[in-house]
Parts: structure tokens; C-alpha cells; sequence
């Protein structure tokens, strides 16, 4: 996922694209509106996070001309010391997706950044089971609302569990569509990453979601 990062403080901006890029972003910054609009129309990144105050051309009308060089869906959170009801509106009627108030926790930017795509996910790339849910674009994965921070791999079997819900997968089945090989009847990778996932789906003490069919290999289901 490509945001775009727009704050003239150096600190600030720093800060985000640090925190941006260890939760996987691919991170494009800019302290001015003018290279903020350059930048959007040649990257079309999926979300973009602007300050309000900005040398030159506001945020304001930064988040307004955005909207002609980049898709309608694409979210834009504001970011301001102003907290009046005048300034929240304002951002929101030139078109912004929400607005968030300095100073704030960088755990909320990413989480509100997370809800924003959530939105605008694609028909038919949103995988749901019981409280758990994934998210295909964005390659999120949550239970009860929770993130899960599962690797590529994990992501890649609980897809599979998601897309064949309460249907015995055997070992070779996810060992073909997950690995992309065949397994082979003396390894057991395929059992220690179906472990490893349960530990996060659980780490809640959430139910168990993944059962064990002995001698057959595992469905997702609840008891």
C-alpha cells in the first residue's frame, strides 16, 4: 500500500515515515502542497495523510485540487493543532476523510489509516469468518476488531481456511496452494505453521477456529 505523507515538519515527517514503513507502507513524503500534488498524480498512492498548516498552498486547498488528479476513493486524513469545530468541518466539505488533531498518537494515525481502507476496499476483497476478517488489498488481518500480525505465509493459510470455510483441507492441499509444492508425507511444515497461526488467532483466548480432523488435516469452523 503506497500513502503519501504531507507535513513541512521535518520532525513530524520523519516520525511518520518511519512508522508508515514498519507497518509495511510504502512511504512517499513531501513538506509542500505543490510536490504533494505532483507526487499524487504520478504515484496514486492509496491513502493520503496532510497537514493543514503548509508554506504556500494550505492543506486545505491541497486536499480540494487533490481531488481532480487522484480516484474519488482514495481516502485523505487531515492532520492539525486546530481542533474548533469550524476547521474539522471545513476539512471535511474539501474533501477530506477524516481529521485527526496534533498531537496524536501514532498508533491512532495508523489504526484510523487502517479503518480509511479498509472502506474502500474492492467488492469481493473482504474474507470474513466468525469474528476474524481479512482484507485482500490491504493484507490485513483481524479478530474481534483486533489486528493479527501474521507474516506473509500465515496470511497466505488463513486465505486459504477463509476461502474453504468448514471443509477439511488436507496437509497436501494447503502445502500445493500455500508453498506451491507437494508435500511430502515425513515433513511436518505444514502442522507447525498451522500452530503458529492458531497461536495468534488464540493469543486472546479466543475460541479455537481451526480444528484438527485426525488423519485427514484441519477445517475451519466453530465449535
Amino acid at each position: 500500500m503506497r500513502v503519501l505523507v504531507v507535513d513541512d515538519d521535518r520532525a513530524v515527517l520523519s516520525g511518520l515515515r518511519r512508522a508508515f514503513a514498519l507497518a509495511n507502507f510504502d512511504v512517499y513524503t513531501t513538506g509542500d502542497g505543490e510536490t504533494a500534488l505532483a507526487i499524487a498524480e504520478q504515484i496514486q498512492p492509496d491513502i493520503i495523510v496532510l497537514d493543514v498548516v503548509l508554506p504556500g498552498l494550505d492543506g486545505f486547498s491541497v486536499c480540494e485540487r487533490l481531488r481532480g488528479k487522484v480516484p474519488s476513493g482514495v481516502p485523505i486524513l487531515l492532520l492539525s493543532a486546530r481542533d474548533a469545530v469550524p476547521d474539522r468541518v471545513t476539512g471535511l466539505d474539501r474533501g477530506a476523510d477524516d481529521y485527526l488533531v496534533k498531537p496524536f498518537a501514532l498508533d491512532e494515525l495508523l489504526a484510523r489509516c487502517r479503518a480509511l481502507l479498509r472502506r474502500t476496499q474492492p467488492p469481493g476483497h473482504l474474507l470474513s469468518f466468525s469474528d476474524v476478517s481479512l482484507y485482500l488489498s490491504s493484507r490485513e488481518a483481524f479478530r474481534s476488531e483486533q489486528p493479527l500480525p501474521l507474516t506473509p505465509r500465515e496470511f497466505d493459510l488463513l486465505e486459504m481456511f477463509l476461502k474453504h470455510p468448514r471443509q477439511v483441507l488436507t496437509r497436501e492441499q494447503l502445502s500445493q496452494h500455500v508453498w506451491g509444492y507437494a508435500f511430502e508425507g515425513e515433513s511436518n511444515f505444514v502442522d507447525v505453521a498451522v500452530m503458529e497461526l492458531r497461536k495468534k488467532l488464540e493469543s486472546r483466548n479466543q475460541p479455537r477456529l481451526i480444528q484438527t480432523i485426525r488423519g485427514l488435516g484441519y477445517i475451519l469452523r466453530e465449535d
